[in-house]
């Protein structure tokens, strides 16, 4: 395999127009020509990783294999090009300062002044070729955060402009996806914010040899003829990207308009026709699903829906296995503290309650959990979403409120939930939880069993908290299976109710694995018992046939289509 060849990916007028989408959809266009793809996120902000960093503000943090706690947008990646990524595919500017001032304390530097140009932009280069040489990537997809302009991108930026000079012209594109704005006192789509973003990108040295323009109406060709003038790009290199039904149909629009049969020569790839038919099988599915299943995600950040990012994904890609749509619910833990109610759980054939930190919200997660217990309804825990279950069913076995988690309680009577021996003496925060893939052995006979069917499983973990093994034998007699433990059977990954339908909360966050032709095990298995728990609810609900009368087959419930997911949705 030759030298690994470059695309960098900036964008432009504003944020959340979807480059990370964009990004990930041109590596599965580029994978469906058997061209091996790698790629790599740049993000200006000065933590050394978003771990720290609250839901509110940067959305979902997602954890890859090798335990790196990265932007939610390597979740994207990973679900497009079916790889999974490492912490190399996650630069933040923290991380490139704190290794160039740690190398001048070292003395690395030969006690010269230390500069933004070499030192930082040598640091970021030096990022990119590492990758490519451990990976070996026929090609490296790296997306600058941010948009052009902004202060903190600009040593990134100025990285990216010498990469052309440093591995030569023929190995390096620049794509750069830009707003293309309606405006509606005169009905027409302005060109003007593309020319003036362009025009910045320009001043720093950068040619852009791509424009993506995203719009929520269509490009004319003529649109395209004035922006490819105006920005001194070739017509074919000016791509209208129209906000799409869902986010996976983007490689398909992607490849319609011919970006991939673009940048295969601009790059000069060796490449085989594009393979996108099970894509389109998949989009199709999408985007025509038989009927809705109603799942509740109880949760502290549901005002923020991309703090759940990679939970909705993967219960979309299981509603898909099972030709549903997902009819989503988001539920307010604080609500449901709030209220001795259940109203707002009544209506749901499933119940999610996934992971998050701090005791805001929290007897919400444990009251959820309850009305999962008590009702039959299936329930799937993440992280603290098993914790939560634990806590509940200790509550009712010892018939007191005061079973809790150390985090919440230091002083609890029964800490069913404790701190990790080996968290007890970390101060610092970032970086130190359970980190990354870990092992477990399942129980045969388990629902977790039957839904990988494998005696070990690998998954994502990112905690600090564990179930506490005191209570082991209490709450096993009162019918707490434990179906997935480590193997030296110190730490509880995964627990059931013995006397319940489906019933499961597992430690780690299978979330992360879930791909959309291949849904997570754990998911597919928790939205197929939310299929039954919705047609033995239904049968409940259905007056006896009189003589003569004949079944209706319908379902006339009210749908809410969450497949129309912009393109947006991804940044």
């Amino acid at each position: 395999m030759g030298a690994t060849k470059y695309i960098f990916v900036t964008g432009g007028v504003v944020s959340g127009v979807g480059k990370g989408i964009t990004v990930a959809s041109i590596g599965r266009i580029l994978k469906a020509r058997d061209i091996s793809v790698s790629i790599q996120k740049l993000d200006p902000y000065i933590n050394v990783d978003p771990g720290t960093m609250s839901p509110y503000q940067h959305g979902e943090v997602f954890v890859t294999e090798d335990g790196a706690e990265t932007d939610l947008d390597l979740g994207h990646y990973e679900r497009f090009i079916d790889e999974n990524l490492t912490r190399a595919s996650n630069v933040t500017t923290g991380q490139i300062y704190s290794s160039v001032i740690a190398k001048e304390r070292r003395g690395d530097y030969l006690g010269g002044t230390i500069q933004v140009i070499p030192h930082i932009t040598n640091e970021i280069k030096e990022r990119f070729v590492r990758l490519a040489k451990n990976q070996n990537p026929q090609v490296l997809i790296v997306e600058v955060g941010g948009t052009v302009g902004d202060i903190e991108s600009l040593p990134f930026l100025e990285a990216i402009r010498q990469m052309r000079k440093d591995v030569g012209r023929e190995n390096v594109l620049y794509i750069h996806v830009t707003l293309l704005p309606y405006v509606g006192s005169t009905g027409e789509l302005k060109t003007k914010p593309i020319q003036h973003s362009v025009k910045e990108l320009r001043s720093i040295g950068i040619q852009p040899d791509v424009i993506v323009c995203r719009s929520d109406y269509p490009v004319t060709p003529d649109l395209k003829e004035k922006i490819a003038l105006f920005t001194d790009v070739d017509e074919e290199g000016v791509v209208p990207l129209v906000t799409a039904r869902s986010i996976y149909e983007v490689p398909l629009v992607l490849e319609e308009v011919g970006l991939g049969d673009f940048i295969s020569r601009s790059l000069d790839l060796p490449s085989s026709p594009p393979r996108l038919d099970g894509w389109r099988k998949l989009v199709e599915a999408i985007t025509h699903p038989a009927e809705e299943v109603t799942i509740g995600v109880v949760g502290k950040y549901v005002s923020l829906p991309d703090a759940y990012l990679s939970v909705t994904e993967a219960l979309q890609h299981a509603a898909l296995h099972h030709g549903r749509r997902i009819d989503l619910r988001w539920v307010d833990s604080g609500d449901l503290e709030a209220t001795s109610s259940t109203s707002l759980l009544e209506d749901l054939d499933g119940i999610v309650v996934p992971g998050g930190f701090g005791h805001r919200g929290v007897e919400g997660k444990v009251r959820a959990a309850r009305f999962a217990r008590e009702t039959h309804t299936p329930y799937l825990g993440l992280c603290l979403g098993l914790q939560a279950a634990v806590i509940e069913l200790a509550r009712h076995v010892l018939h007191s409120n005061s079973p809790n988690s150390t985090e919440f309680n230091q002083y609890t009577e029964y800490p069913v939930i404790d701190l990790m021996s080996s968290q007890r003496d970390v101060s610092d925060k970032g970086g130190t939880m359970r980190l990354g893939v870990w092992p477990c052995r399942l129980m045969p006979g388990s629902k977790a069993y039957e839904a990988y069917g494998q005696p070990i499983i690998y998954e994502r973990h990112r905690h600090r908290y564990e179930f506490n093994n005191e209570f082991r034998e209490l709450l096993t007699s009162n019918g707490l299976v434990l179906s997935g433990l480590s193997p030296d059977e110190q730490l509880v990954e995964i627990v059931e109710l013995r006397d319940h339908p489906w019933f499961v909360g597992s430690q780690f966050h299978p979330e992360f694995k879930s791909r959309p032709d291949r849904p997570h095990p754990l998911f597919r298995d928790f939205v197929g018992a939310a299929i039954a728990n919705r047609a033995a609810r239904r049968d409940r609900r259905r007056p006896p046939l009189g003589d003569g009368e004949v079944e209706d087959a319908s379902d006339d419930s009210p749908r809410q289509d969450l497949t129309r997911l912009e393109v947006a949705s991804g940044v």
